[in-house]
């Protein structure tokens, strides 16, 4: 069908006269002729009461914020969750390996009981086998999620009567299971024990640096300074110093060398010494 715009109206006019569809000239086509309309505009601005905009009147600012992300689990988690606020305090590990792990194998319409996946199922394993049962077994979300949950229940309770059994079994045959209380006292302890082991092995760091060093008695050999004349004087007597350090004794008395020859040995650059102080007017 022919769209009917007002400014082509003579132009569509034109056309049926030639195809000889209209036979007599309408009485205004030639004065459309002379006078033809205007054209409009590709795209006509939106009518405004008022052309200037009141200062007042804030721009809307686009929305940028994502589009919330929903899952059917989290909606079955949150409820698991209120049912069972205990099995939020259950310690979990959140550490996450080199390579994502596989889906389990037991899934799909395959997976028919809670006890597939383990005799101890975690509240995930709840939460997606409610979730299982509702996609692929056609089952309406609450009578999943009520099967599932009095699954989980059961395998639990299951759990902790084997656990408590075992318990007492092995307490009949003399096994000594701690209390908590007992437990921190015992980390407590080998936290005092690390740091005195700790202070222990830093003042053995200290005196194995110390152990070459000169350990000087301040109140042994004090007076004013001479600038070497008693050593002097006492080379020029013929006195001789008699101290060797318990070492170099040790050592000699070992390799037979007497005790003298290493004193000359170690007095004669201190002889050199002298003899230059001497020297010096």
């Amino acid at each position: 069908m022919v769209r009917r715009i007002a400014s082509q109206v003579h132009k569509q006019a034109a056309r049926l006269m030639r195809a000889n569809y209209i036979k007599n000239e309408p009485v205004w086509f030639q004065a459309v002729l002379e006078h033809p309309p205007l054209p409009l505009p590709p795209r006509a601005p939106p009518v405004r009461e008022d052309c200037r905009l009141s200062s007042s009147r804030k721009m809307r600012k686009p929305k940028t914020e994502p589009l919330p992300i929903f899952y059917l689990e989290d909606k079955v988690r949150r409820q698991f969750f209120r049912d069972h606020p205990f099995e939020a305090f259950r310690p979990i590990s959140i550490v996450e390996g080199r390579e994502v792990e596989d889906e389990h194998p037991v899934r799909g319409t395959g997976w028919t009981r809670l006890a597939q996946r383990g005799l101890n199922p975690s509240p995930e394993d709840a939460v997606h086998f409610a979730v299982n049962l509702h996609k692929h077994h056609k089952m309406a979300l609450s009578i999943a999620y009520t099967r599932a949950v009095a699954e989980f229940r059961s395998l639990r309770a299951g759990h902790e009567f084997a656990n408590t059994f075992a318990r007492m079994e092995a307490e009949a045959y003399g096994t000594v299971f701690p209390s908590e209380i007992d437990r921190t006292f015992e980390k407590e302890n080998a936290v005092y024990q690390s740091a005195d082991r700790k202070v222990e092995l830093d003042r053995g760091a200290l005196l194995a640096r110390k152990r070459w060093k000169a350990i000087l008695d301040v109140n042994n050999g004090m007076g004013d300074f001479d600038r070497g004349q008693q050593y002097t004087r006492n080379w020029k007597q013929g006195v001789r110093p008699t101290y060797l350090p318990v070492d170099e004794l040790a050592v000699a008395s070992e390799a037979g060398k007497p005790v003298q020859s290493i004193e000359q040995d170690r007095a004669a650059p201190s002889l050199a010494f002298a003899k230059i102080l001497a020297s010096t007017p």
